[in-house]
């Protein structure tokens, strides 16, 4: 079926995309998707191609976005979507029930509509309402603390041409109705808006934490929320004043000197080096005692220098050179890194792992946002250029072309 979309709804899809920055067009599909459902009641391909075409992408990439989100509907939908919380808090308070009730007397099961087309029925994960539950919603608006009785009542309201009044918010609107507010646009029927307060579940927590005197420490409800410009100046104040408070840094009046194992020799009670003494005066300076040629350094395990161990490198890093380390660049005494050899125990010569993965990475550049990977359109032309010419030259059908490309 194919849907040629009005021209306010074109209309509508100008102004959604005019609210993004030019090179970000690509985060209004989200809205664009409420605004074609608003039309067809659900995300049909026409659909998808349409919110393809005003943004530059290909259907692929709406359709990703489309079947991830539960909210837009891939399949006509009923006037009211009514959806039942079947998740724990719910569950154990009877929302199984509930739902098992409507599917009964609806006659339809997840995600199925009525063969009126007035409702599609739906069990949500959580409808973030724990401290209403059971709770239902039609069309995203809530009926708290529900029971099979009061669930079936509002489908029969429903059902005969009523509008059930929620337990919070404003009066029901259908599905369409409800998705063009969702793409971002004001409903002007009226009571399509209005106000209402906490029920008392969600004032629980406040008035016990009233009763007890529990409070945040320091906390005024007073407070003035301060202009970002406002918190930039006070950040800038107060580090300057930490930069003030820092003590002054003490000038060393020699340099330190440097023990055999890199570490600066103990300094003296003021943390500075002290300074050389000059040699006594006792006649000619005495030769230095033989003491035999200078000891090596012991070994430290390692025959190598400078080299980061393993654990300094990213765990896949570490785990990709522990599996199959390249010969020429392994270190073979480092902890946690084995080299391979060749069965005699002499290591292979320097492999290409390197030289084959820079290849690899030449070969596949990584896909852009708004053309990925094998939507090139002169592969495509080109294909189906070559497929036409074979076609033509032995005469086969299309069968017979899937037979000899497979063969080829």
């Amino acid at each position: 079926m194919t849907t040629t979309f009005t021209d306010e709804t074109r209309e509508r899809a100008r102004d959604i995309i005019a609210r993004y920055p030019a090179d970000r067009s690509r985060s209004a599909l989200l809205p664009l998707l409420h605004l074609v459902q608003a039309e067809e009641g659900y995300v049909s391909p026409a659909g998808v191609a349409f919110c393809a075409e005003v943004l530059g992408l290909n259907k692929a990439q709406v359709g990703a976005v489309a079947t991830f989100y539960t909210m837009y509907k891939r399949k006509p939908t009923g006037d009211f979507l009514v959806s039942v919380c079947t998740n724990t808090m719910c569950n154990v308070l009877g929302g199984q029930e509930v739902y098992d009730t409507l599917a009964e007397h609806l006659g339809v099961g997840h995600d199925e509509t009525t063969a009126d087309g007035t409702i599609t029925l739906e069990h949500a994960e959580c409808l973030a309402a724990c401290d209403y539950g059971p709770v239902m919603t039609v069309n995203y608006d809530f009926f708290d603390g529900v029971d099979s009785s009061t669930a079936v009542g509002v489908v029969d309201e429903l059902r005969a041409g009523g509008r059930p009044m929620p337990t919070r918010g404003a009066r029901l609107c259908t599905l369409k109705e409800m998705a063009v507010q969702l793409a971002g646009f004001a409903d002007e029927r009226d009571g399509a808006v209005a106000d209402g307060g906490p029920g008392e579940p969600t004032l629980r927590g406040l008035r016990l934490a009233q009763q007890h005197g529990v409070s945040v420490p320091g906390f005024d409800p007073n407070t003035p929320i301060r202009s970002k410009a406002e918190a930039d100046k006070a950040a800038a104040e107060a580090k300057a004043k930490a930069e003030a408070a820092k003590p002054a840094p003490v000038e060393a009046s020699a340099a330190p000197v440097k023990g055999g194992d890199g570490a600066s020799a103990p300094t003296g009670a003021a943390g500075v080096a002290e300074p050389a003494k000059p040699a006594e005066a006792t006649g000619p300076a005495k030769p230095a005692e033989a003491t035999g040629p200078a000891k090596p350094a012991e070994a430290s395990g390692s025959t190598t220098r400078d080299v980061k161990a393993p654990d300094d490198k990213s765990p896949q890093v570490r785990t990709a050179e522990t599996r199959q380390p390249d010969a020429g660049t392994a270190v073979p005494d480092a902890p946690g890194t084995k080299v391979p050899t060749d069965g005699t125990g002499t290591a292979p010569e320097a492999g290409d792992a390197r030289a084959a993965e820079a290849a690899g990475v030449a070969a596949n550049a990584p896909a852009g946002d708004g053309k990925p990977a094998g939507d090139e359109a002169g592969a495509q032309e080109r294909n189906l250029t070559e497929a036409k010419a074979g076609t033509d030259a032995d005469g086969a059908g299309p069968a017979d072309a899937n037979e000899t490309g497979a063969q080829k």
